[in-house]
């Protein structure tokens, strides 16, 4: 199924083109809805049962409803697909159970014990499999200043920039062990990133508090510090409405964004005009993007 990208030429690609240094390529979506693509493995006639299903949950948890693009969805039930042939279907859990071959775009997955969610699966970049946690660009017209409710579900476009929902990434990355790629296109437009060994969200009565492995890569490890203002590692998430930092006022209030703060930061993805990734760009990054999947040696 081809698809066309706002990428630097406007050519056909995928959201990241590899080899293609200073390109944004943040999905558009051709007619303001959002199209998911299945593998040929995928069981077509009760994909689309479940779709509806899963669309319909989706879009009914809190802080979807205002959000969440709703779906092109075909209502049509299956003439010929028995109850038991439904209930043996299942969702890959993230997005490294995708077919090695698919293509980068929107796809349902079922992260265990959770109901079917909408994500963006990164199948071009560093071995595919990835789950886009986060994606966000200095010209967003997200505001992200959103409530602790609104990023535990999730807010956004999936299809350009979007947070996936805290409690989301929380059942995700307890199912395995994770690591993380954190990307960033600094103010010159060229694309760094910053991988870490391990990455996993407590639940949110520990307050989704983030835990991060070593680092390696092409941006500096701006996440973990020595000094405790900006550290990252292992704090709490924060939002306007639930300061959980260690900073006397509310960094979230005074930033305009959730994050993992400490006091306040040295990094903020989640926030209008103002990217920062440690030194590399201080408030004019150009554009962000988390990635999760299962570390290779678990």
């Amino acid at each position: 199924m081809g698809e066309y990208w706002a990428g630097k030429w406007g050519a056909p690609r995928s959201w990241w083109d590899e080899h293609s240094a200073g390109a944004i390529v943040f999905p558009a979506s051709l007619d303001g809805g959002s199209h998911l693509i299945f593998s040929p493995s995928f069981p077509f006639l009760a994909a689309q049962c479940l779709l509806l299903l899963a669309c319909v949950l989706v879009l009914a948890a809190p802080g979807h409803s205002r959000h969440i693009q709703t779906l092109n969805i075909f209502k049509k039930s299956p003439s010929n697909t028995s109850a038991s042939a439904l209930k043996k279907t299942s969702w890959p859990r993230d997005c490294s159970e995708i077919p090695t071959g698919s293509p980068s775009d929107v796809y349902i997955i079922q992260p265990t014990g959770l109901h079917p969610i909408m994500v963006y699966c990164e199948m071009n970049v560093a071995g595919g499999g990835w789950t886009v946690i986060q994606r966000n660009r200095q010209g967003t017209e997200i505001t992200w200043a959103e409530s602790w409710n609104t990023y535990k579900y999730g807010f956004g476009n999936v299809r350009s920039e979007y947070w996936l929902g805290t409690e989301y990434i929380h059942q995700i990355s307890r199912q395995k062990v994770y690591q993380v790629r954190f990307v960033i296109w600094d103010a010159s437009n060229t694309m760094k990133f910053a991988d870490y060994s391990l990455f996993s969200l407590e639940d949110e009565s520990h307050g989704y508090r983030l835990t991060l492995g070593t680092y390696s890569g092409t941006a500096e490890d701006a996440m973990d510090s020595d000094n405790p203002r900006n550290v990252h590692n292992s704090m709490k998430f924060s939002t306007k409405d639930r300061d959980q930092d260690t900073y006397r006022g509310n960094c979230a209030s005074r930033s305009g964004g959730g994050w993992w703060y400490s006091a306040c930061y040295s990094v903020q993805l989640n926030m209008k005009g103002g990217i920062t990734w440690g030194s590399l760009c201080n408030g004019n990054c150009k554009a962000s993007a988390i990635l999760i999947k299962p570390a290779p040696y678990h």
